[in-house]
């Protein structure tokens, strides 16, 4: 409740609320801790070149299916990617493989979807030089290594850098507790790009180029049968119960919205560990829910039940623009 309340606080105002205004001497602790704990980072290279998805921001803007859409493009272009990320959530802190069986209480919910979609390898770990290392042991074909939300993952040295904000942009502006920064968007000028899902904020500088990135909605599967597929205009005129426990819940809402279906609301907090009586409101009816929510509801949902994926498009322009750097490192 407390994070829901603070979410709004940052993101539906352009500046500082009177409710936060006792967190701002904090502000300037945290940002000084942060200041300093990059300073002192001693940054230690793979054998591979990495890069790094993240934000400056808290909270999930996409970064998800951007590293999905990486992982895709460099296959294409014949380089075999692997992926390492947190596992934000998951009971152990260790480096340890993700593979479609996974549970999301041992390794996080986004590297099980991760592992799903890409057909990559996908390690996690806290400390993501480690879990790259491990997963270049396992797989050393292996070329590439794609960090998801690893900007502040200082100790990891990377080739390039991404930064992800979603429609909510940089909120109040504020570093946290007062705000949702991480980092001032001072940062966003050592990144190699920013990519946009959703309206750009105009408080972000200009530099380094810009990207827009839209998630295109496909049709929807049965959680307990993914081989069963169905259109939104199948569901259409249904008592419909949407569920959500994402970075910015609404944005899931308002693409259902978009595929002209009607529902009723039921936000939760960003990486939620699911228990059964949380979704008893969807005994009637049909619940809908994103592909980072399935992989901890299956077996909880307790009727009929479909899951919405999305895919990243970007310009390709981008992709280029990673290729180019890549190939400068191999060059080096």
């Amino acid at each position: 409740m407390v994070a829901r309340w603070l979410q709004r606080q940052w993101f539906e105002q352009r500046r500082l609320s009177p409710a936060l205004w006792l967190l701002a001497p904090l502000t300037g602790l945290y940002a000084a801790v942060a200041e300093r704990r990059r300073r002192r980072a001693r940054p230690e290279r793979l054998a591979v070149p990495v890069i790094v998805v993240g934000n400056i921001t808290v909270g999930g803007a996409g970064k998800t299916p951007l590293t999905l859409w990486l992982a895709g493009q460099l296959g294409e272009r014949g380089w075999r990617p692997g992926i390492v990320s947190r596992g934000y959530g998951s009971a152990e802190s260790g480096a340890r493989p993700v593979d479609v069986q996974s549970a999301a209480v041992d390794v996080g919910d986004e590297p099980i979807l991760l592992a799903r979609r890409s057909a990559r390898p996908v390690w996690v770990g806290r400390d993501r030089v480690a879990a790259g290392r491990a997963l270049l042991a396992a797989h050393p074909e292996v070329d590439v290594i794609l960090c998801d939300d690893g900007l502040q993952h200082y100790r990891l040295a990377r080739d390039v850098e991404l930064a992800v904000f979603d429609g909510r942009g940089a909120g109040n502006g504020w570093q946290l507790p007062a705000g949702p920064l991480r980092e001032p968007l001072g940062r966003l000028a050592t990144v190699d790009a920013v990519v946009c899902n959703g309206a750009p904020d105009a408080r972000l500088p200009p530099t380094p180029p810009h990207f827009a990135m839209a998630l295109r909605a496909g049709d929807f599967y049965r959680l307990d049968d993914p081989r069963q597929r169905c259109a939104a205009a199948d569901l259409a005129g249904r008592q419909l119960n949407a569920l959500a426990g994402i970075g910015d819940p609404e944005r899931f809402f308002r693409t259902l919205e978009d595929l002209g279906l009607v529902f009723s609301r039921h936000p939760f907090p960003d990486h939620h560990a699911y228990r059964a009586g949380d979704l008893a409101f969807a005994r009637d009816g049909v619940l809908l829910m994103t592909e980072k929510d399935a992989v901890k509801c299956a077996g909880l949902a307790p009727g009929e039940t479909w899951v919405l994926p999305v895919e990243a498009e970007l310009s390709p322009a981008l992709i280029e623009l990673i290729v180019e750097k890549l190939r400068g490192r191999q060059a080096a």
